[in-house]
């Protein structure tokens, strides 16, 4: 079986992305310093696959811990490099910290990748790219505008880096630019598990609907859009993470007829945020706490995906509604109510 490297493997897409390379045939290992996760997403995988995936504590920032995972694993024939930063209203007060998180982790798996000779390179990379595009939806010839956010001039300057690097021949690479991932898997083993106050709008969505969140911030209604409120393209995150097998499998197959290919990863639908909150009240049948603040910064009007390209050369077709993507994330945030409340209750018990 191909070993393949993901960095960020404890983190919310990693986790994913692991569950469908393992259903795909490939035999995955982690890198997660756990700065931003912890391990418990891995027991979910080990539930949903029957497979217990290494994770190495590494803070991919120590170039000598990185490659002493790689001296471990001189047979890794694929990279899917997750690991990075990616609050937007935390990237912009705290720039610096992004970017040497973010650029100096990348840079270090690059050097890794050069010397042992690994093939295939898969780059997390994001529509922020795109800034706050002239015409939607946006295709992978759009032009590249300033970036709203020290976030999104990350995920700029690292397309760069990955592009540059593999120029130089003995690595080839796909950039994937992916739109809102949302939703958990369909087991509710794994989903997403936000460090502290969600910074994204599901995890918060469904954090005030069980009352963690008193209350759901919708920042701005009066947006050029159809309610006035911020439009993004959601796309489920086991859609994501099938994006990425067939991704390396593209590569793996010499099917690429660039060193360095970019494709999109969206539904097409642009959906507002006030949209997205009516359809989670349909779905859990509740009526959520919400109410109007003011904008946010770095925040764009409107973006969503022209996703013609991936759905053509990868073969990718996303399977999951809008509706299903609110249904698997309340789903997931039940299970983690029942989880705390069971540790609750023992604990009381003990006591």
């Amino acid at each position: 079986m191909n070993k393949i490297l993901v960095t960020g493997g404890c983190g919310y897409i990693g986790a994913h992305t692991i569950v469908d390379l393992i259903e795909n045939g490939f035999n995955p290992i982690s890198i997660d310093d756990n700065s931003r996760s912890t391990t418990a997403l891995l027991t979910g995988i080990k539930e949903i696959t029957g497979v217990a995936v290494k994770n190495y504590k590494v803070d991919l920032t120590n170039f000598d811990d990185t490659y002493a995972v790689f001296q471990e694993n001189t047979d890794i024939k694929g990279i899917i490099h997750f690991a990075a930063y990616k609050a937007v209203g935390e990237s912009v007060n705290k720039p610096l910290m992004y970017f040497e998180n973010n650029l100096i982790s990348l840079i270090n798996v690059l050097k890794c990748a050069k010397e042992f000779e690994v093939p295939h390179f898969i780059f997390s990379s994001s529509c922020t790219v795109y800034g706050s595009p002239d015409k939607i939806p946006v295709t992978e010839e759009s032009p590249i505008k300033p970036a709203e956010s020290p976030y999104g001039a990350t995920k700029q300057m690292g397309e760069e880096i990955v592009r540059d690097v593999t120029k130089t021949g003995g690595l080839q690479s796909i950039l994937l630019r992916y739109f809102n991932p949302v939703g958990a898997h369909p087991s509710a083993l794994i989903g997403e598990l936000p460090l502290g106050k969600p910074e994204n709008l599901v995890p918060a969505i469904t954090q005030t609907a069980v009352g963690k969140i008193k209350e759901l911030i919708v920042y701005g209604d009066d947006y050029d859009t159809r309610d006035g409120s911020c439009i993004r393209d959601y796309v489920h995150v086991c859609d994501i993470a099938n994006a990425h097998t067939l991704a390396l499998q593209h590569l793996i197959e010499n099917k690429n007829v660039q060193p360095c290919e970019i494709y999109n990863l969206g539904t097409g639908n642009g959906v507002s945020v006030l949209e997205a909150i009516h359809a989670f009240e349909k779905v859990s049948n509740l009526k959520l706490n919400y109410k109007i603040g003011p904008r946010r910064p770095g925040d764009i009007v409107a973006i969503y995906a022209n996703n013609s390209l991936a759905k053509e050369k990868l073969h990718w077709d996303p399977q999951y509604s809008l509706d299903q993507m609110m249904g698997t994330a309340w789903k997931w945030q039940l299970k983690l109510q029942a989880d705390a409340e069971l540790h609750n209750n023992a604990n009381f018990q003990m006591n």
